[in-house]
């Protein structure tokens, strides 16, 4: 029978050791706890999971400065959906 049961801590070894199947899964871990700054840190280490989960969150929000925050850090999509907010009609 297969150990399902990760922890974070083996997570961020693998993923400091460059696996980046493991910086996704820890990514998904740390979002699932709610611990934005923790996944606002793993984008800064290229985890371009944790930027798709951060722009998830920011664009719910409306958050447009993090959605620049984002894009800047390298994950692309942050910049569209930014775009995206900026063309939309504003609440006035």
């Amino acid at each position: 029978m297969e150990n399902t049961h990760i922890n974070r801590e083996t997570l961020r070894e693998l993923a400091d050791e460059g696996n980046e199947t493991a910086l996704d899964r820890l990514a998904d871990l740390v979002d699932a706890a709610g611990d934005v700054d923790e996944l606002s840190e793993l984008l800064d280490e290229g985890s371009l999971r944790a930027g798709f989960l951060l722009t998830r969150l920011a664009a719910a929000a409306g958050d447009l400065r993090e959605l620049q925050r984002i894009s800047d850090a390298g994950y692309d999509e942050a910049g569209s959906e930014l775009d995206r907010l900026l063309q939309s009609p504003g609440d006035e």
